[in-house]
């Protein structure tokens, strides 16, 4: 470990908890991890990450430091691993820094503090998987949102450079907007634009503001995130995943008009690269059966998860929390099993039904073809699934006719909690009907 550790740079690194480690390199998913050796009487939680420095068979890296530190449990010593990091260019982190610090984007920290009132509960806007966001007004009465990073700290630096590299990478009317972060204070913190609406999930899951999202408005909000995707998959200069798209990450402005937030757990990758090896990350129910099993990552794990929201979006049901029939399947085989019947109209929101349209024809007509794109979405093998372009293509041009989608994945809970545990179940899928309710939040590797 000593050599990693040489000619390192700290990140406002904290001598008093300084520990011993010792690096290992995973096969199966290509990560580096790293073993911490903590002692009894330090603090329970790591305060800083720690960014070092070591030679490369090619080039020289940074280790960015990422994961949790649990509570320690043993009189003596615990052994405790940090999940993942990864290597970007040897000076990437702390050239981000001294960038941000120096340029229009840095926000002081006092600042923020001061505009979130001291990140006052009464202003918490919502709650994500790598941190809590809050409202703030600016002196100048700017409304802004402000994300703060769990556990108040740095050890999940690579997550926050991972964000601020790809959304300021990248510029779409259908991306959430970037206006700056505070890297030079006690956490980090990212600032973004304030959209009043809040996110999708508050309306569609709830029989009272669902009302306020008409067939229309719904379509709207499902082309807005189709475009964003097509644009971050085929248009921006850098390809990229944004691995965990739900309805609690697409946010909703003024007009209701969608914009794809949190890009914690997004990856970018080269065009000639056809996959990369990861490790899981993203939230249970809206995961690709083929990434969840080998953590194999393609634009294809966000189709798939943009195919369990369009079902989300049509019905008003959440997908790990369905509880439509007598069985514990999940929204999207019930789905599949209810298109099969030909009886995907009994599924449809009530809040959609209200409408006393002249038009009403037209609009089930359209809600039928979005659950049909949105099983194409779903199918197990990934090969099937369409791109997002023609996915754009299909909801846009309604006369177009559709390929008859395939079963999607059937897992049950043993399969789930063995994926959880990061074993092989690809031979387990398709063995049953029965699919578990699973966990709303984030997931990570332990």
């Amino acid at each position: 470990m000593s050599s990693l550790l040489s000619d390192s740079t700290p990140l406002s690194f904290d001598p008093s908890r300084q520990c011993q480690a010792e690096c290992g390199f995973s096969k199966l998913t290509t990560m580096y991890y790293v073993t911490f050796e903590v002692s009894r009487s330090l603090p329970h939680v790591l305060s800083h990450g720690h960014v070092g420095v070591t030679a490369g068979r090619t080039s020289t890296s940074v280790c960015q430091f990422a994961g949790s530190v649990h509570e320690l449990k043993r009189p003596t010593l615990d052994i405790l691993k940090f999940y993942e990091f990864e290597f970007v260019g040897a000076n990437d982190a702390v050239n981000m820094v001294s960038m941000l610090s120096e340029s229009s984007l840095n926000f002081k920290y006092s600042t923020l503090e001061k505009a979130t009132g001291s990140f006052d509960i009464a202003n918490k806007l919502g709650q994500g998987g790598f941190g809590t966001v809050y409202k703030g007004v600016l002196a100048d009465g700017r409304e802004v949102a402000v994300k703060r990073l769990f556990f108040n700290n740095r050890h999940r630096a690579a997550d926050f450079y991972n964000e601020v590299n790809i959304i300021s990478s990248v510029e779409h009317k259908n991306l959430v907007r970037l206006l700056g972060c505070s890297c030079s204070g006690p956490e980090s913190l990212l600032v973004y634009e304030f959209l009043p609406n809040q996110s999708l999930d508050r309306f569609i899951f709830d029989p009272i503001r669902g009302k306020a999202l008409n067939w229309e408005k719904r379509f709207e909000i499902i082309i807005g995130t189709v475009e964003g995707l097509v644009y971050l998959h085929e248009i921006s200069q850098i390809r990229i995943i944004h691995r965990d798209i739900k309805a609690s990450n697409i946010l909703l402005d003024m007009k209701l008009r969608a914009k794809i937030a949190d890009f914690g757990l997004a990856r970018s990758f080269q065009e000639d690269k056809s996959h990369i090896s990861t490790a899981i990350a993203g939230t249970l129910g809206y995961m690709a059966p083929e990434y969840l099993a080998h953590g194999q990552l393609t634009e294809k794990a966000d189709v798939y998860s943009f195919g369990v929201l369009l079902i989300e979006i049509v019905t008003g049901r959440q997908n790990n929390r369905s509880k439509i029939c007598d069985y514990s399947d999940s929204l999207v085989i019930i789905a599949w099993k209810y298109f099969q019947r030909g009886a995907i109209g009994d599924l449809i929101d009530p809040n959609l039904m209200l409408q006393n349209s002249e038009d009403k024809e037209n609009i089930e007509s359209a809600i039928l073809r979005v659950v049909h794109v949105g099983l194409l979405c779903v199918q197990e093998s990934p090969l099937l699934r369409p791109a997002m372009s023609s996915v754009l293509r299909m909801l846009s041009k309604m006369e177009e006719e559709l390929p008859t989608p395939t079963n999607p994945p059937f897992m049950d809970e043993k399969t789930m909690e063995l994926n959880e545990a990061g074993i092989d179940t690809q031979h387990l899928l398709n063995t049953t009907h029965s699919v578990a309710s699973v966990s709303h939040s984030s997931f990570y590797p332990r």
